[in-house]
Parts: C-alpha cells; structure tokens; sequence
C-alpha cells in the first residue's frame, strides 16, 4: 500500500548511519580564491547589485566558469529567509568526516554503468552543526555543466546541500552534453539509473535527510527530472522544473506513475521550447501538462489563479493525492532562461518579479516523503 505523503518535515527524522572517513569520495577542490572573492558579493546589498559583481568576478578571474559558479553561490537573496524552516533539525551534528569545508563546492566523481559521472556537491554554511540536511540534485540544460547551473541558479544560496551533476555527450548538433528523456540524449546511457546510484552515494555519505530528497532541472534537465518525477517516485519528496523540454521520452511512464508534488516554471514568450507546444517535435503545451500532472496528481481543487507583480501568473491544484499539489507560474513574455540568474541562463527575457531558486525552495520544503520511501516498496 502506498503510504501518505506529508506536507510538513517529520518531528523526529531518521539519524543516517556514521561512517568513516574512508567512506567519503575524494573531493577535486575548487579555487578557494573564488570563495574570498564571492564573500565581497555577499557583502554588496542588493540583488541587483550581487548579480553584476558575479559576472565581474568570472570576469577578473579569467571566465573561469567555476569562478562564476562560485561567485553566484554567495549572493544572499531572498531565499535564505527560509532557512529557518528548513526542516525540524534533530539538534544532532554532523558525524560524516569531510575533507570539504562548510560553504564551499567541491568536484567528485561516481563510477556508474561502467562511465566515469562528475558532480559538483555544495555544502551551506554550518553544515557540521547538523546530521538532516534536505538534499537537492539540480540537473543542466542541454549543452550545459554542473558547474554552470551552480554559477547561475542560485540554488548554493539555499540551507540545504546541492550536488550538480553532469551529463554525457549527446547524439545530433554538436555532440553537446545532454540527458536522457530527449532525441538527442547520449546513446546507451541511462540517467534514471544514474540518479538512482548518485542519491545512494549522497544519502549514505552525507548529513542529508533522505525524505527530504529533490530534483530541479533546466530544459533537457528539466525533461530528465519530469521522467525521475514518472520513474523514481518512490525516491523524492517533491520536483520543480524550469523552462523544460517535454519530449516525448521524458514522459516515458507517466500515465502509470505515482503522484509527486511538482511545480513547473515557464516563460510565454520561450522560443526555445515554446509555452504552447510544438506539435512537429511532439512538446505539449506546458499549461496542458501541468493540467496533466494535476489530474494524475488526483487534486480536487484548482487551479486556483492569482498575478504577481503583473507578469507572473500562478495556478495552483491543491487537495491531491498523498498531498501531491501541483505549482505552473507562468511568466508573461518570459524567455528560455532560469528566473532570477545570477549569470546568462538562455535566450530570452529574464523578469525581475520572482526567483526560481526562491520559488522552488518555497515549494520544496513543504513536502517531505513517506518514512518508507527512498528505496523501500510504496
């Protein structure tokens, strides 16, 4: 029987397992002059003004793109608020030994179907002083890295730890990194799989909670998190996708899947992957799939309406199944681009009302998976 999802953390989350040091994977440091650097955005005040320093920080550090990333994982925006509730701590430290300190992010590796997978981990401030951390796996667009969707998500900034893996090499133009659920994802690869065996390294490796797990991804990633949401359900209490490709392999299974809270950000004005659908390429309007999840979802009400700040309208189903409610905000004129970007996301028009690490972090921690979840039979 499948248990009842709850929209609120546990009182008293599961302790992981204390391993020792010669458990954790070997992290590849990044510049720890990027850290130094990133500290004075911090200090710069307004959002605006930490946005401009980020990219002059890449800028002097010779374009590095960790240098980017790293200076757009300090901006301290609004999502920080939430730290607070970000979840029930147990009170109890952290007794995983790390070489990786607090507030940094760090290069590791994950041997997987006989490949060789990169990832990006970013621990948040004071990580030692507590063993529950939510986790987060943020997923790149096409042609993109783990790095770059640090550099410009802003998801570093939230109270949880976030790791950024990398795709493969992709089939048709260009041979660009990609994922799987598209036409173009790498041959003979299987991200399903993969995701399955990083949440493993993760969870028994580090301070996280594992009922507080979740995926958010950029188009092709964010098809990839769309087919994890159909095919892993059992392994994530909540998703989000930005701008995402919703190809005909990302739906792969999702007649059949379990509910899974999700919420779904897109821009009107996207050419990249167009709001309305493309029916040559067989993408579905995105307000239609969003509908879609809602009616496998179960939700009984909804979608209620309301405008933010003019250009942002959200629709929100709510007494779902398993308290699986479904969030679209859809952005008037909004471009193929990661709302609020610390750095260039994609073509198209960025609006200054919301930020989608914000908004994501605001759904997420209001769902937190069954206790026999993560691997267990629901």
């Amino acid at each position: 029987m499948t248990p009842s999802r709850r929209n609120h953390p546990p009182t008293s989350p599961p302790i992981p397992h204390k391993r020792g040091s010669s458990d954790h994977p070997r992290p590849l440091q990044l510049p720890r002059i990027v850290r130094t650097a990133a500290a004075g955005v911090r200090r710069a005040g307004p959002r605006w003004l930490g946005r401009i320093a980020a990219v002059v920080v890449g800028a002097v550090l010779v374009g590095s793109p960790v240098a980017i990333a790293d200076a757009g994982s300090a901006e301290a925006g609004s999502a920080n608020t939430g730290s607070a509730e970000a979840g029930s701590s147990t009170g109890q430290r952290c007794g995983r030994a790390t070489e990786q300190q607090s507030g940094t992010s760090a290069k590791y590796e994950l041997r997987d179907q006989g490949r060789d997978r990169e990832y990006i981990l970013h621990l948040p401030d004071d990580y030692e002083r507590r063993s529950d951390w939510p986790l987060i796996i943020a997923f790149h667009g096409r042609g993109g890295t783990g790095t770059e969707i640090e550099g410009y998500s802003g998801l570093s900034t939230l109270p949880a730890v976030v790791a950024y893996p990398s795709g493969e090499l992709g089939a048709g133009d260009g041979y660009r990194r990609a994922w799987q659920g598209a036409p173009y994802a790498p041959p003979d690869v299987d991200d399903v799989t993969f995701t399955a065996a990083l949440l493993d390294q993760l969870q028994q490796t580090w301070c996280v909670d594992e009922q507080r797990s979740y995926a958010t991804g950029k188009s092709n990633g964010g098809g990839l998190v769309n087919l994890l949401a159909c095919r892993l359900p059992d392994r994530f209490a909540a998703v989000g996708i930005v701008a995402g490709a919703y190809y005909p392999q990302s739906r792969a299974g999702c007649a059949e899947a379990d509910p899974m809270p999700i919420m779904i950000i897109h821009g009107t004005g996207d050419a990249t992957i167009p709001y309305t659908g493309d029916a040559d390429r067989d993408l579905p309007a995105v307000a239609d799939w969003a509908a879609d999840w809602a009616d496998r979802n179960g939700c009984r009400s909804g979608p209620r309406s309301r405008t933010i700040g003019g250009d942002v309208t959200e629709l929100r189903w709510s007494r779902c199944t398993d308290g699986a409610d479904v969030t679209h905000l859809a952005v008037s004129n909004g471009g193929h681009v990661w709302p609020g970007a610390l750095a260039y996301s994609g073509g198209g028009w960025i609006t200054p009302t919301i930020d989608a690490q914000t908004e994501l972090w605001q759904f997420f921690r209001r769902h937190t998976a069954p206790a026999s979840a993560n691997g267990g039979d629901r």
